[in-house]
């Protein structure tokens, strides 16, 4: 810098950068490149050099990135594959050298030349200037998060330029962002992604004590089958493993391996999560060993029910495992199958099989109608492997069996089509491991809110209610509530027709008011005073755990106000899970617990800079400290 043609800003600027200190060569390094961007220019490494005879470096070059020209050879090229990139270098001589102190180790500025033959670039140019590229570690992980979380590479990228203010300020382009994820994904699974699942599966059962998996392997070691729940999963299973929804149909990874999920319904009738399979293949002999691995993580506590995509090997597999569990096909998958194979009149007619709620001699009676009516015999192939099956699909023979009042594996399907929006076939193990973690944990944050509603808040009744419906508000969840109240709200259609005691029996006939030959009988058991059981004909308390309103009308006839406790299931209430409470979040990465403490910093600084931003005086302020944090770390 010549004295004579600069201004006292710049000979101040000159004098305390000369005068700068660090504390290793990359300290240097940083100093400079951050000087190089508030400045609009590029730095480069140059000229490392060594004490003679050691490996010892005392000094380091840094030059402007236009320093040089390009190689003459690289002009004499006769032979082109792909055109020659632009020419970025204009022999800039500006630079800075540092060498280090032997005698304490601190390295000083040597020779700085500030004096540039081009143009410099402007603020919002230099984020596309390489040595001002680059993710940071902060920056890295949050990376691998939004990804886990779901986003695809231009989302994420979308995201971080916002969170910095712009496009400018970020820190890097989107080829370096992709350029990291396509690394990260190869440096972790490099050929090795069944050994990262089982690694992740051991990582994880050294913090969570429950956490549950099996795997088999071939001769060669190759993973073929794997099972896996954590805690939480198994805590859920013991709460509300009345019903099991086995969902086989979802097909997302580049072995193209079946993936299978183990659903069920919590106390707020939400999704929960049981555990997840990977299978090598859709046979019976698969399907078996997975649900004996499933068992295995329940201590061998069978569901009363499952229902199934309606797969031949699962059905098999089910009977062999689960002989004694009562089983139904998904009436979804029922109805795709319909649409298929069925037309107009005919598709009509066979759905009411399907929904409407017959007798069963209703049932086989009209089953012979239509028969005659289509002219269908036995080369209706379809029709009648169907009606064969149909006990596991048609409500006529559904009515009063355990299934909570679910019809189909639409509850895992709508788990599968947010694991379909993030993931697509060409992605790992640890892809899939990853982002059905990500699901699991926003489907307890669900329910947690949902319990924190619950806590905080009764369900609304009008004065005038039924002191059954206020009563029924106090003990039931806010959507089990809506199903009691419908039940409730019947009771102006029926009444108490007649009274039979029998010792400790009392048998109550309740007819419907407009209809007096439709009539059910609710038995109440009684041991002496006290109320012991109460079982009404339809059923109702035992296919779906709620009283019907024939129960209620016998309750209102006896002038109770509360409902007893033999009518309330506790899978319906706050206390469902009670017995069994623990941490919801079980999904542990390995970075977790570094990441856990990064998360409650972060927040922490970020409300404090957040106000700080508000006065231009303390911005600044907060910029000249910056200092103070890495002398910290």
């Amino acid at each position: 810098m010549e004295y004579g043609s600069a201004t006292l800003e710049n000979i101040a600027e000159y004098d305390m950068l000369i005068s700068q200190i660090f504390g290793s060569e990359e300290e240097g390094y940083n100093y400079y490149n951050a000087y190089a961007r508030s400045k609009g220019f590029g730095v480069r490494k140059e000229e490392l050099t060594s004490k003679s005879g050691t490996n010892i470096a005392f000094r380091r070059l840094y030059v402007c990135c236009k320093e040089g020209y390009r190689a003459r050879k690289h002009f004499e090229k006769t032979k082109r594959v792909r055109t020659p990139r632009p020419l970025s270098r204009c022999g800039c001589g500006a630079r800075m050298e540092i060498e280090l102190r032997m005698d304490n180790g601190e390295w000083f500025v040597k020779d700085f030349v500030d004096e540039h033959n081009h143009p410099l670039a402007k603020p919002d140019q230099t984020t596309f200037i390489r040595s001002h590229r680059g993710l940071s570690d902060v920056q890295k992980a949050d990376v691998i998060e939004y990804g886990i979380g779901g986003l695809q590479t231009h989302q994420i990228m979308e995201v971080m330029e916002k969170d910095s203010g712009g496009y400018s300020k970020v820190g890097f382009i989107s080829r370096d962002l992709y350029n990291f994820v396509a690394k990260y994904k190869k440096e972790r699974i490099e050929g090795r992604d069944a050994e990262f699942v089982l690694r992740y599966m051991a990582a994880q059962k050294d913090t969570d004590g429950e956490f549950f998996s099996k795997y088999t392997t071939d001769s060669e070691r190759h993973l073929l089958n794997i099972f896996w729940a954590d805690a939480q999963s198994r805590i859920d299973y013991d709460a509300f493993g009345g019903v099991v929804i086995f969902d086989s149909t979802y097909r997302v990874n580049k072995y193209n391996l079946p993936f299978v999920l183990f659903i069920g319904v919590n106390h707020h009738r939400s999704t929960t999560v049981f555990g997840f399979g990977i299978v090598s293949d859709e046979t019976e002999a698969s399907f078996v060993w997975l649900l004996e691995a499933f068992l295995e993580s329940t201590k061998r506590k069978h569901p009363r029910s499952v229902i199934t995509d309606g797969d031949h090997a699962m059905t098999k597999a089910i009977a062999a495992v689960l002989p004694n569990t009562d089983h139904r096909s998904c009436s979804w998958l029922i109805e795709q199958n319909m649409i298929r194979n069925l037309r107009k009149q005919k598709l009509k007619d066979f759905r009411k099989f399907v929904y409407h709620i017959w007798d069963v001699d209703e049932f086989e009676k009209r089953w012979v109608e239509f028969m005659v009516d289509y002219d269908i015999s036995e080369k209706d192939a379809w029709i009648m492997r169907v009606y064969e099956l149909r006990k596991k699909w048609s409500r006529a023979y559904m009515k009063g069996r355990y299934f909570l009042g679910m019809q189909s594996n639409q509850r895992s399907e709508s788990l599968n089509s947010r694991l379909h929006k993030n993931l697509d076939r060409r992605m790992s193990l640890v892809d899939l491991l990853e982002h059905s973690d990500h699901c699991l944990s926003r489907i307890r944050k669900n329910e947690a809110e949902l319990d924190a509603t619950t806590s905080d808040t009764v369900p609304f009744t009008e004065l005038a209610a039924e002191p059954l419906e206020k009563s029924a508000a106090l003990i039931y969840t806010p959507v089990m509530f809506k199903k009691v109240k419908q039940q409730i709200e019947q009771l102006s259609k029926w009444e108490v027709a007649e009274v039979t005691k029998n010792d400790d029996v009392v048998m109550y006939t309740v007819a419907r008011k407009e209809s007096r030959h439709v009539t059910y009988d609710v038995r109440f058991d009684m041991a002496g005073p006290l109320l012991q059981s109460v079982n009404c004909r339809c059923l109702k308390m035992y296919s779906e755990e709620i009283p019907c309103a024939h129960t209620f009308s016998v309750l209102k006839y006896l002038g109770l106000v509360n409902i007893p406790r033999c009518c309330v299931s506790t899978r319906w209430t706050m206390v469902g899970k009670s017995a069994f409470d623990s941490e919801r979040n079980g999904n542990v990465h390995d970075w977790s617990k570094r990441m856990d403490r990064y998360h409650e910093l972060r927040n922490i600084c970020s409300m404090y800079l957040f106000k700080a931003s508000n006065s231009p005086e303390m911005s600044r302020r907060c910029h000249r400290r910056r200092w103070l944090f890495s002398k910290v770390l």
